[in-house]
C-alpha cells in the first residue's frame, strides 16, 4: 500500500507564496488544534476538531472574526452573533451535522468553567454532514468527546485526513477529510502569516493546481449528467491570521476562501453548506475586557494592503483541501440512512502520481 503524503510531496505547491514551518494554521502563533476520532464497530466514522484562537480565554480575551456563506446549507451554530459583533467568544468547534447540539452544550460548558460570571456564551459550532459512511443517527459524538479535543488541542504539525471532524467526509467522490496550508508573506507586505484548516466533505470536478484530476481519473459531479446528489455534503473553512485586521477586513478575506474552493473545482450545490470563518491573533486588535470597556484604539490594516492576504487565502485554502484528499485513506462504514455497508475510497495516489507526471509534475 503507497503511503498517504501531503500534497507537496506529490509535486503539488498552488499558489506564489510559500508555506509556514508546517504549512498549518498553527503557524499563525498561538493557534493550537485538536481532533477527537471515532471509529468505533461498523457503523461510527465521526468525530470532532476544535481549532483555539490563542492559549488564554478567548471569553475574555475576544478576537475580532468575519463570516463568508456562499451555499447555505448548514448548520452553523452561533453565525448570526459572529455576523453582527464581528468577533469569536469561544473556539470553533467542527462535527458532524447532528451533533452540533451536543457540541453547544459542550462548548459552552467549556466556557462557563473558565467564566462562571457570563449569562451568555456565543458557542461556534461549525458541520459537515458525514451520513454517507458514518451511522449519523446513532449520535455517536458526546459531549465528553468535544471536551477532549479542546483540551488536547496543541501547537505544531496538525494531523490530516481521516481524524476529528473529518472521519467520515468525503470529497470529489473520494475521501475527503482535515486538510491544512499557511503562507507566509514576505517583509515587503508585511510578513503576516496566515493559515487555513478545512472539513472537506463536498464535490464538483476535482482540479488539483490547475491540473483536471477527476476528469483523468474518470471521477466527477455529473459524469453522467444526473444530479445523484454526488457534489452536496458541504464544506467548513477556518482562516487564522496575525495581521492586524478589523472584522470588516476578516469578512472580505474569508470571502476569499471560496476562491481556493473554486480552484478545486468545488460545485457549491443546492445541498452543501460552504462556509468560512476568518479571525485575526494579532494582540492590537484583540478585544480585550479592558478595550470592551472603554474606547479603545486598535491596530487597523489598511485597504489597499489586504490584496497579497487575499491571495495568501485562496492559496492555503486551495492546498489544505489537496492534504485533505491526499492524506485521507479509505474507510469503510455504514451509510447512515440505509444502513447499508458504504465504502470511501482516498484517492490513489500512484495513479494520481502519472496524471501529475503526464502534467510535468514530480515531487
Amino acid at each position: 500500500m503507497t503511503a498517504r503524503c501531503r500534497a507537496r510531496d506529490l509535486g503539488l505547491a498552488p499558489g506564489l507564496f510559500r508555506p509556514g514551518t508546517h504549512n498549518a494554521i498553527t503557524d499563525v502563533a498561538g493557534v493550537s488544534v485538536g481532533h477527537t476520532t471515532l471509529i468505533e464497530g461498523d457503523a461510527i466514522r465521526t468525530g470532532v476538531t476544535a481549532i483555539l484562537p490563542h492559549p488564554g480565554n478567548p471569553f475574555a480575551d475576544r478576537v475580532p472574526a468575519g463570516l463568508s456563506v456562499i451555499n447555505g446549507f448548514g448548520k452553523l451554530a452561533g453565525a448570526t452573533q459572529v455576523a453582527e459583533l464581528g468577533e469569536l467568544e469561544t473556539p470553533i468547534v467542527l462535527t458532524n451535522t447532528l451533533a452540533v447540539g451536543r457540541a453547544v452544550e459542550a462548548l459552552v460548558d467549556w466556557t462557563l468553567a473558565r467564566n462562571p460570571e457570563a449569562v451568555s456564551v456565543n458557542a461556534v459550532v461549525g458541520e459537515t454532514n458525514d451520513g454517507r459512511l458514518n451511522d449519523i443517527h446513532a449520535r455517536g459524538v458526546t459531549g465528553a468527546h468535544v471536551l477532549d479535543a479542546l483540551d488536547g488541542a496543541t501547537d505544531g504539525p496538525v494531523e490530516e485526513g481521516c481524524v476529528g471532524a473529518g472521519t467520515g467526509t468525503m470529497a470529489f467522490g473520494f475521501k475527503g477529510g482535515i486538510g491544512t496550508s499557511s503562507r507566509v508573506l514576505p517583509e515587503a507586505l508585511g510578513a503576516w502569516t496566515l493559515g487555513a484548516l478545512v472539513q472537506a466533505n463536498y464535490g464538483g470536478v476535482l482540479t488539483m493546481d490547475g491540473i483536471p484530476v477527476g476528469r483523468e481519473l474518470g471521477r466527477w459531479y455529473l459524469k453522467e449528467h444526473t444530479d445523484r446528489g454526488d457534489a452536496d455534503g458541504s464544506v467548513m473553512v477556518v482562516i487564522a491570521t496575525d495581521a492586524p485586521l478589523s472584522d470588516r477586513n476578516l469578512t472580505r478575506l474569508a470571502t476569499r476562501a471560496m476562491a481556493g474552493l473554486a480552484r478545486t473545482g468545488a460545485a457549491f450545490s443546492d445541498g452543501s453548506g460552504d462556509y468560512a470563518l476568518a479571525f485575526s491573533t494579532h494582540p492590537g486588535v484583540r478585544r480585550t475586557a479592558e478595550r470592551r470597556a472603554h474606547q479603545a484604539i486598535v491596530a487597523d490594516w489598511p485597504n489597499d494592503r489586504m490584496s497579497p492576504l487575499f491571495v495568501a487565502a485562496a492559496e492555503a485554502v486551495e492546498e489544505a483541501v489537496l492534504n485533505a484528499l491526499t492524506m485521507a485513506t479509505t474507510v469503510v462504514g455504514s451509510d447512515g440512512r440505509t444502513g447499508r455497508r458504504a465504502k470511501g475510497e482516498a484517492i490513489d495516489l500512484d495513479a494520481l502520481r502519472a496524471v501529475l507526471a503526464r502534467h510535468g509534475r514530480t515531487a
